[in-house]
C-alpha cells in the first residue's frame, strides 16, 4: 500500500474520530440540558401540587368557620380536586363538592354575572341558597374531611 494512501487513511480515521467527539459531547450537552429541563419541570409541578393541596385546606378550613359561601367553596374545591385527586369526587363524603357543582354551574359567574339582569340574578341567588342548604350537613363534613385527608404522590 502506497505511503499517501496510509497518511490519507490515518487523516480520514483521525477526522472522523474528531467529528464523532464533538457529535458525543454535543448529544450530552443536550441529554444533560433535557434532564436539567425536565428536573425543573417536575419541581414545578410538585410545588403547584402542593399550593393547591395548601389551598383545598385553607378552603376547608374557610368552611369550617363559615367564612364562605358553601357554593364557592364546593366550586373551588372541585376545580382543585380535578387537579390533585379527581377519584375523590366519586367517593364519600367529597362527592357532596361534585354534586354541588353539578347543581350550579349553569349559573354566570364573575363578568357574565355583573351583566346579568338583577332580576335574574335574585332568582339564581335564591336557587344557590336552597342547594347551599340542602347540602350544608354534607358539605361542612366533607370540608373537615378533606382537610384531614392526606394527599399523597
Amino acid at each position: 500500500m502506497p505511503q499517501w494512501l496510509q497518511w490519507s487513511l490515518i487523516i480520514a480515521g483521525l477526522i472522523a474520530i474528531v467529528l464523532l467527539a464533538v457529535f458525543i459531547r454535543r448529544q450530552m450537552g443536550l441529554l444533560s440540558e433535557n434532564r436539567k429541563r425536565q428536573a425543573k419541570a417536575e419541581a414545578f409541578q410538585t410545588n403547584r401540587r402542593q399550593d393547591m393541596i395548601r389551598s383545598v385546606h385553607v378552603i376547608a378550613m374557610a368552611v369550617e368557620e363559615d367564612q364562605i359561601e358553601y357554593s364557592e367553596a364546593c366550586l373551588r374545591l372541585k376545580g382543585l380536586l380535578d387537579h390533585i385527586a379527581p377519584e375523590l369526587l366519586e367517593q364519600s363524603p367529597f362527592s357532596v363538592f361534585q354534586k354541588v357543582h353539578d347543581q350550579l354551574q349553569h349559573m354566570p359567574t364573575h363578568r357574565a354575572r355583573q351583566a346579568t339582569e338583577t332580576k335574574f340574578v335574585d332568582k339564581m341567588d335564591k336557587e344557590r341558597f336552597e342547594v347551599e342548604q340542602k347540602h350544608a350537613d354534607a358539605i361542612r363534613r366533607a370540608a373537615t374531611a378533606i382537610r384531614h385527608h392526606s394527599f399523597s404522590g
